[in-house]
Parts: structure tokens; C-alpha cells; sequence
């Protein structure tokens, strides 16, 4: 390896491992405070920061693999793929789940312990998981069905190498873009239903603007996600246009597009959040007269 490729994987593995540990600690403060670990809003963002975080690692293992040229059996390469494409499609659903959360909340404040319970939001993340890995295990199980030994043969781990067929590839991307679609619309209609609540005369407005802009800012995450898509078209564009310089221009698109989007949208939205950020911040600092 050059010195060039070296510098580029520390950057890489320093910026992940770096917003993983933020992520951490958020995820701590979470876990060991009652009103976080029963509050159906936080639990649906601890789901998002340990999401995101895999989702984060097992891309970096995966792009590392492919700066090294290091091949690898289709079973492993299966299992990283699974992961990484699960926990991918997993974050725009968990904004969808958080966000009707949030209208609950204000469409019915006084039902809204009874409508979203623990169990009620633990039975979601479950679908979420469902729904998603569906997709990517029918796709493994139709490759395992046209090669029996399809498992064996070593392979250059990416998503394209584990479809055997033109349509797998085209499926996969219409679905994504199917689930990004309707979860940009559920989140559209959301925020312009407490938009309308917000000026209703019985309504709390404060809570009501506050919900907005956390609907909004879901939006925001939800342009991060997108952001994976327009790393595939610069890639497609880089190899035929920027031959000489498709590593240099690989790293930065995976770096900018893949990597600081994940690390951005978890530690956005809960330093807004004014129970988290105190806490965050006397941890993160270690200041004990903020821990109590």
C-alpha cells in the first residue's frame, strides 16, 4: 500500500470510529436513564444510533475490502452485504416510525402512552427488520437455487457481485427508490398535518412547533440517506470519465456521500434534542456535576 492509501484509511476508520463513540455515548445515556429506555421516541433513536453504527462499520469493512483487492467467500461476503443492505434500508423506515411517533403525540396528547407503548414500538423495529431483510434473503436464496455452489467461489465483496441476474440489481434499486419515495411522503404529510394542528386554538403550539421542526429535520436525515444513491451515479461517472483518477475520486465520493452522512445524522438530531444534549455534553466532557 502507498502512503496516499494508508492516510486515507486512517482518516476513514478515525472519522467512523470517532462518531461511533459519540454515538455510544448517546446510546449510553439512553440505556441507563428510565425515562429515555421507556420513552417510545427514544427508543426508536437508540434503534437508529446502533443501526446506523453497524450500518456505518460493515460499509467501511466493505469498502476496505475493495481498496485492498482482498477477495473473500461469497458466505461471508453474504452475511456482510445482508447486514450492510438491512441496515441501510432500515433508516428511512425508522425516520418514517419516529415521525408518526412525534404526530401522535401532538394529534393525540392524551392517548399518546396508550397508543405508543413499549411494546407497540419494539413490534415496529421488528417489522422494520422484517420488511427489509426479506428482500435481500429471496435475493440470496434465487442465487443459491441457479448455483448450488454459489457459497464456495471467492469473490470481490460488493452488492453487484452477489446478483446473478440484470433484474436483481434493477429490482433492488426500484425498491429503494420505491421505500424512499413513500417515506418522503409519509413525513411531507406529517409535517403539514401539525403545520394544521399547530394553528388550531386547543393545541399546544409550543409542542406543536417543536414536533414541526423535528419532522423537518427527519427530512433532512432522509436527504442523507439519498445521498448513497448519488454516490453509485458519481462512481458510474468516475470510471467512465476520470479513469486516471478513480481511487483518489472513489475515496472522496465514499468519504463524503457515505461515510459523514451516517456519522451526521444520529449526532444532529440528538444534540437538538435539550434532554440528551446536557448529558452528551457533561459525559463527552466528563463533568461530574452534570451526571447527576
Amino acid at each position: 500500500m502507498t502512503a496516499v492509501v494508508v492516510t486515507e484509511i486512517i482518516v476513514i476508520l478515525g472519522t467512523a470510529f470517532f462518531f461511533t463513540f459519540l454515538s455510544g455515548i448517546m446510546f449510553f445515556i439512553l440505556w441507563s436513564k428510565p425515562k429515555f429506555r421507556e420513552d417510545s421516541r427514544y427508543i426508536l433513536f437508540a434503534h437508529m444510533l446502533i443501526n446506523d453504527s453497524v450500518h456505518l462499520m460493515g460499509t467501511i469493512v466493505l469498502f476496505l475490502c475493495v481498496l485492498a483487492f482482498l477477495h473473500m467467500s461469497k458466505a461471508i461476503c453474504s452475511i456482510l452485504v445482508l447486514i450492510t443492505a438491512v441496515t441501510y434500508h432500515n433508516t428511512p423506515l425508522n425516520l418514517a416510525v419516529i415521525s408518526l411517533e412525534r404526530y401522535v403525540a401532538i394529534r393525540f396528547p392524551l392517548r399518546h402512552t396508550e397508543i405508543a407503548t413499549q411494546r407497540r414500538t419494539a413490534i415496529a423495529i421488528g417489522l422494520i427488520w422484517l420488511i427489509n431483510s426479506v428482500n435481500i434473503l429471496i435475493e440470496l436464496f434465487y442465487s443459491i437455487a441457479l448455483d448450488p455452489h454459489f457459497f464456495t467461489a471467492p469473490v470481490l465483496c460488493t452488492r453487484q457481485q452477489m446478483l446473478i441476474e440484470e433484474w436483481q440489481l434493477a429490482f433492488s434499486t426500484g425498491l429503494n427508490f420505491f421505500f424512499l419515495v413513500v417515506v418522503a411522503l409519509t413525513i411531507l404529510y406529517i409535517y403539514i398535518s401539525i403545520t394544521f394542528i399547530a394553528k388550531s386554538a386547543s393545541t399546544n403550539k409550543d409542542s406543536a412547533n417543536k414536533a414541526r421542526k423535528t419532522v423537518l429535520l427527519h427530512m433532512f436525515q432522509l436527504g442523507l440517506c439519498v445521498t448513497s444513491f448519488l454516490f453509485i451515479l458519481f462512481e458510474s461517472l468516475i470510471a467512465k470519465t476520470a479513469s486516471a483518477l478513480y481511487v483518489p475520486l472513489q475515496y472522496l465520493n465514499f468519504f463524503c456521500l457515505i461515510v459523514l452522512p451516517r456519522c451526521l445524522s444520529p449526532l444532529i438530531y440528538g444534540l437538538r434534542d435539550n434532554a440528551i444534549r446536557p448529558l452528551f455534553l457533561g459525559y463527552f466532557r466528563y463533568n461530574p456535576t452534570t451526571l447527576k
